[in-house]
């Protein structure tokens, strides 16, 4: 029988941490079900992060934060993307719009 590591309470979680304990606890469910079925999951996260930040409690609101990015985690694993050095491609060097650090795009557009 297999254990799945456990984080402790006081231990830091990076993206690429994340994506490990989530690829370990259902990458073969995962697999299985593919992108397409994983995306609805996804989805039905979103739709529940979305109830709880008009009426949810914080715990419910952490809760469901949780769930959308291990089920982002998930799909990342599913497609072979590295969350990780994603995150810091795109985002590591400041704004991708303006290259600044805050941002200084106009409101107008999407930074």
């Amino acid at each position: 029988m297999s254990s799945t590591p456990s984080i402790l309470p006081d231990q830091r979680l990076g993206l690429a941490d994340l994506q490990r304990l989530i690829r370990d606890m259902y990458m073969t469910k995962d697999v299985a079900r593919g992108i397409d079925g994983t995306f609805m999951w996804l989805m039905q996260e979103i739709g529940e992060l979305a109830t709880a930040l008009r009426s949810g409690s914080t715990e419910e609101l952490a809760h469901e934060f949780a769930d959308v990015l291990a089920w982002l985690a998930t799909i990342a694993n599913v497609s072979g993307v590295d969350l990780e050095a994603a995150v810091r491609s795109k985002y590591g060097s400041g704004c991708p719009g303006c290259g600044q650090s805050p941002c200084a795009c106009a409101d107008s557009e999407k930074p």
